[in-house]
């Protein structure tokens, strides 16, 4: 499974997926072309949970259909000077996510 890994430099926001850098996919959504972000609900954590999961998923639709979800229950809730997020936490969070539109409708 894919390691991704998020880390404040002097130069900013560093992303890896299995230490290699992660793409910003702006050809999918354009909301932050000057990097990632994490810890709050913004543009720059937009464009994160996109790239992750279009990554992950390997899916663009379905990347496009859950990240603002995505960034909401996970991104937003990254601590500001580091993290690291697993395949299976991504797989468990999307769980969680798809259940609460199940019982609960979406959000």
């Amino acid at each position: 499974m894919t390691r991704y890994e998020g880390r404040r430099t002097w130069h900013g926001t560093e992303v890896t997926a299995n230490g290699r850098p992660l793409d910003l996919r702006l050809d999918l959504r354009n909301h932050s072309p000057t990097g990632f972000d994490w810890g709050y609900g913004g543009s720059g954590p937009a464009q994160l949970a996109l790239a992750i999961l279009a990554d992950h998923l390997a899916d663009s639709d379905q990347a496009l259909d859950l990240y603002q979800r995505f960034k909401w229950a996970v991104v937003a809730e990254f601590p500001r000077q580091g993290w690291i997020l697993t395949g299976e936490e991504i797989d468990a969070a999307l769980h969680r996510i798809r259940a609460q539109e199940a019982v609960g409708g979406r959000t």
